[in-house]
């Protein structure tokens, strides 16, 4: 029984949720050198750690269809805190007791599935929740996760000049509290319910409504388009562009966490102005931009403005996604979230797997597999134009 009966407690628990998904996804890339340097990595076993994280989010995302409704979101929520928790404090001690790339990957296996149950929980939780304005509140959301990888970025660094980056474990374990904690809270505020039973289309219904295709490219698009850049940022300022750790990791991933930030909200404020779907094309034109200018520009400090500008550009793509969604297809329910976020992952898997294929095929230049990725921005304008062709 909750013991916090305003859903304020709610709206803050789901921020949260997002805060520890940051986490997840943004910690461990800030060692990828240093992980590589120290365990005699390549770039394909590096780039492998991307897939298998977002790979494991995906399936989980597949598979939670079959049995959130019937377990509760509350259940399955706090046991996504629970994976989580371990997972990262797994990252602190599995790599330097047994095989070291084996530890890594276990642990980023445990922490992806809380990962996968917190995109498939938290975004349908807060559209069930009392209030208006629908796509604000979810820009809104969404900007905890930028606010979380900004959080990553400057605490860690932060720890790094002080402890040195060998002892990047024991910030594994601080890290881990935070999904630890907001577990806890979690089983002290209310859920709301997300559909009655009956009310959503399902499965058969939701795959014969061909819109979602289109919701689902985007979904795709918008994944990739956002973690391609932020997954490879730090090491390509790094290694790349032959700055500092310390001033790549600032300029480079912690700039891009804030403008995307700023853009989720930015939208939130200015929602009733634009419509999402213009929001979105200068969203697309903007990101084809910035990834053309990091991959490209001969100065240092162009191109990692332009990998920064590139958080503006992708901010409100994940979340608008999911309001436009709810909008074209409002009986989707939890089968929708759940396939939405699956594409999204799937795009999480896709865009920086690329990068370090095309980056391992000419020979180390992160530049190159940068300047490949501009292709999934691309697609997402035309993805997006198709949503607009039908209605559900």
């Amino acid at each position: 029984m909750s013991l916090l009966k305003n859903y304020k407690h709610t709206f803050f628990a789901c921020y949260a949720g997002y805060f520890v998904q940051s986490i997840i996804n943004n910690f461990l890339p800030l060692l990828f050198l240093t992980i590589q340097n120290s365990f005699d990595l390549t770039y394909e076993k590096i780039s492998l750690l991307i897939v298998v994280n977002f790979g494991v989010q995906l399936f989980v995302d597949l598979i939670s269809t079959t049995f959130v409704d019937r377990l509760g979101y509350g259940k399955c929520v706090i046991t996504a805190h629970v994976f989580a928790s371990t997972g990262l404090f797994g990252l602190g001690i599995l790599p330097f007791i047994i095989n070291p790339y084996t530890g890594i990957l276990l642990s980023i296996t445990v922490y992806a599935i809380g990962s996968g149950l917190i995109e498939v929980i938290i975004s349908p939780i807060v559209e069930a929740c009392p209030g208006e304005r629908k796509s604000a509140q979810m820009s809104l959301l969404h900007s905890f996760y930028c606010w979380g990888q900004m959080a990553v970025v400057l605490l860690s660094t932060l720890f790094f000049v002080i402890f040195g980056r060998e002892s990047w474990r024991y910030l594994a374990f601080m890290w881990a509290l935070v999904p630890f904690f907001n577990g806890i809270y979690f089983t002290l505020v209310p859920i709301p319910p997300v559909l009655a039973k009956g009310e959503s289309l399902g499965v058969k219904g939701l795959v014969k409504t061909k819109v979602f295709y289109a919701f689902a490219l985007l979904m795709l698009c918008s994944g990739a388009s956002e973690i391609a850049m932020s997954q490879w940022a730090s090491a390509f300022a790094e290694s790349g562009l032959k700055v500092s750790k310390t001033v790549g990791d600032l300029l480079g991933p912690c700039l891009f966490a804030a403008l995307m930030g700023l853009a989720r909200v930015g939208y939130a404020r200015l929602s009733d102005k634009i419509s999402l779907s213009k929001a979105m094309t200068l969203s697309g034109v903007l990101c084809v931009v910035c990834y053309l200018v990091t991959a490209l520009s001969p100065v240092a400090w162009l191109s990692l403005l332009g990998c920064a500008l590139c958080g503006l550009a992708v901010g409100i793509m994940w979340p608008a996604t999911f309001s436009l969604a709810s909008e074209k297809i409002p009986r989707g329910g939890t089968v929708m979230f759940a396939l939405l976020a699956l594409f999204g992952d799937l795009g999480c898997t896709t865009g920086p797997g690329a990068v370090g294929a095309v980056t391992s095929r000419f020979g180390g230049e992160l530049s190159k597999g940068i300047l490949f990725a501009v292709i999934f921005p691309v697609m997402l304008l035309l993805a997006l134009r198709l949503t607009g062709k039908e209605k559900c």
